[in-house]
């Protein structure tokens, strides 16, 4: 089935036809069409799910770890400084070992205050524990908050997860998206039957007591296992999915690889100014690539070192900063991912697109001929610069 929807309609649509059992639904813009688009299904009376509605975002998080803990599939949506009030509650969920599934809706944090999007909303809970799958476009918006759950409540796993998407670029554009029939989702997502829960009489349990320093390090180790684990588990759920779909997805897509000695590492709706850009440098001649990351946790390391080892030049996109002087978070990854090759490309990072600043063709194009020029003299230059400011007055 084929329809134009926004991402945010695709995602609420996706929600519908796994039919949770929990929402806890706060609404922050630009996610808010998603409990909005719920909300109609649910007093349509087209899925059985308890919305609840609540004070805060902090409070939604809350319900959503109560239902898990209590063996109900719980699901819900938010963005920027939405999720930043999650955060306690997000490390909870984790820990916690509870396999909630989350549509971040990516935005910039304040301050100042700025509804457009850039990713230091997700980008600041990356080490909460979530297993983290960004999307490009609405399809794989779509796609990828059905494929959220077989991989987080897969008992080797049992982690969150956070499906992102593009604040507005991406949630409130529409787009044709094929859609899959209701009964191949239900049958593909499953039932949630988790092996032990608040509920279950036979083995009466407590979800987040205290935990001492006997014990802390070893539930900490079992949940860093648990983020390994996932990296097979979301490669056995892609190949699941393209049997029903026949769409195909890895924890990265490699777009014009195959012999690139230039390249770009992004992530999210970016990647398709970024494409049409390398088409037309391949035009031209330039042996230009592009490596789009869709998970960035677990963050596929040695993968995306292989994938890049033939490369002379690559530019690693950050559209977030990470205030640690030395770039942002896709860069310090991307960086020691590669730190292990013998024989390294030169690296350079770019901060990007902050509060919703374009990128265009153009400037990709510049950043191949920097690339470029990097790669003929074996002079980096600065490292770690930003696109597409204004220059302040002397």
């Amino acid at each position: 089935m084929s329809n134009c929807f926004s991402g945010n309609e695709a995602v609420a649509y996706a929600m519908k036809q796994i039919n949770p059992d929990v929402m806890g639904a706060f609404p922050i813009t630009p996610s808010t069409e998603i409990p909005e688009y719920f909300a109609q299904y649910v007093a349509n009376g087209e899925v059985n799910t308890e919305y609840v509605t609540v004070e805060s975002e902090h409070s939604s998080m809350s319900v959503c770890i109560a239902a898990e803990a209590a063996g109900a599939r719980s699901v819900c949506a938010t963005s920027s400084c939405g999720l930043a009030l999650m955060y306690e509650m997000l490390y909870v969920a984790a820990s916690c070992r509870l396999p909630i599934t989350l549509a971040c809706v990516t935005r910039a944090l304040s301050g100042p205050i700025n509804i457009n999007n850039d990713h230091s909303d997700s980008m600041g809970a990356r080490d909460t524990g979530w297993i983290q799958i960004y999307a490009e476009n609405n399809q794989e918006a779509y796609d990828n908050f059905i494929m959220a759950m077989p991989i987080g409540e897969t008992a080797s796993v049992r982690l969150p997860v956070m499906t992102c998407m593009d604040g507005f670029i991406t949630s409130h554009a529409v787009e044709n998206i094929e859609f899959l029939d209701t009964e191949v989702v239900r049958k593909f997502v499953g039932e949630y039957n988790p092996e032990n829960y608040l509920l279950k009489k036979e083995n009466p349990l407590a979800v987040g007591p205290y935990d001492i320093s006997a014990y802390y390090m070893e539930h900490k180790v079992l949940e860093a296992e648990a983020m390994k684990a996932a990296k097979a588990r979301i490669l056995e759920v892609a190949d699941e999915f393209a049997k029903i779909s026949g769409r195909h997805y890895g924890l990265f897509e490699e777009y014009r690889m195959e012999d690139a000695e230039l390249a770009m590492v992004l992530i999210g709706s970016s990647a398709g100014t970024a494409k049409a850009a390398v088409d037309q440098l391949r035009e031209q001649g330039v042996k230009a690539g592009l490596i789009k990351v869709r998970v960035f946790r677990p963050f596929p390391g040695e993968e995306l070192a292989q994938a890049l080892s033939k490369t002379k030049a690559v530019a690693v996109m950050d559209k977030s900063e990470g205030f640690s002087a030395n770039g942002g978070p896709l860069f310090a990854e991307t960086r020691s991912a590669l730190y292990d090759l013998k024989q390294r490309p030169h690296l350079i990072d770019i901060v990007f697109g902050l509060g919703g600043r374009d990128l265009k063709t153009e400037d990709v194009e510049n950043i191949f001929a920097r690339l470029a020029d990097i790669a003929a003299t074996g002079e980096t230059g600065p490292v770690y610069t930003h696109l597409g400011q204004r220059q302040r007055r002397k």
